[in-house]
């Protein structure tokens, strides 16, 4: 698996590089420039947007006491989107682009939910023979005004 992630990092350059320079040829240097940029400025945008939304429904579910699973995932792909979207490059772009698309967020979700297990918890809950804290126990000690002095 590291071995794919390295490769992964020395082939992504490359290949934006590769697609900046074909770009470049068909459309020309300011054209290209200017997509890149209205590409992170849209982005900026677009994530603003799809961000605050997912913000709300995170609140909402907490709210109304259902597990966020979905909604944090959500909040993951688009901030992972973001990072995409900083990086210049078509490649990036496009699989950001991709990751602000619910459908496809929901299809990445699915797969991933497959394979993970989520154990709800949403709050600690005393056991049933609980009767509060142990004051004057063996595990107690008490003190009187003159054995402490405060900060």
């Amino acid at each position: 698996m590291a071995r794919f992630f390295a490769l992964g990092l020395i082939a992504l350059p490359i290949i934006e590089i590769a697609i900046f320079i074909k770009v470049g040829q068909v459309i020309g240097l300011l054209p290209t420039l200017a997509l890149i940029i209205g590409a992170a400025i849209l982005g900026g945008l677009l994530l603003r947007q799809q961000g605050l939304s997912v913000l709300t429904q995170l609140r909402d579910n907490v709210n109304t006491g259902r597990m966020p699973g979905r909604t944090i995932a959500d909040a993951m792909m688009i901030g992972l989107a973001a990072l995409f979207l900083v990086l210049p490059g078509f490649l990036s772009d496009l699989v950001a682009l991709a990751l602000l698309l619910p459908p496809v967020r929901g299809w990445i979700y699915a797969a991933l939910a497959s394979r993970v297990s989520v154990v709800d918890v949403a709050g600690y809950r005393p056991p049933p023979d609980w009767d509060g804290p142990r004051l004057g126990g063996d595990g107690t000690i008490d003190l009187d005004e003159d054995d402490y002095r405060p900060r």
